[in-house]
């Protein structure tokens, strides 16, 4: 069964940063797409950093320059390194994992959420 924990949020003021951590286990990142995602106050939840199984990544526009996703495979856990980090920054932060389905990644595993408040 898999099984993902996000952690590592909190409060921080605009040009701080941040690590996010998602442990997982019951599978390796070299089975499955991963991705953090956020969710702002009223705001549909968006993802800001995807990493395919081959170990490529992509960004949010926002975020590029900024984040970094990236996977230690000897502990199985994905982390998101925010840096310069802005008040829109703001929300639930959130892992996840899939297979890869006709090019698209099917979400089908999510962690907890995390806080990430940004204050100016």
């Amino acid at each position: 069964q898999v099984q993902l924990a996000a952690s590592g949020g909190g409060s921080v003021q605009a040009g701080g940063s941040l690590r996010l951590s998602c442990g997982s286990s019951g599978y390796t990142g070299s089975d499955y797409a991963m991705g953090w995602f956020r969710q702002a106050p009223g705001k549909t939840r968006e993802v800001v950093a995807g990493r395919q199984s081959d170990g490529s990544t992509t960004y949010k526009d926002s975020v590029k320059g900024r984040f970094t996703i990236s996977l230690d495979n000897a502990k199985n856990t994905l982390y998101l390194e925010m840096n310069n980090l802005v008040p829109e920054d703001t929300g639930i932060y959130t892992c996840g994992a899939g297979p890869m389905r006709a090019g698209t990644v099917r979400w089908l595993y999510w962690g907890q959420g995390t806080q990430v408040t940004v204050s100016s």
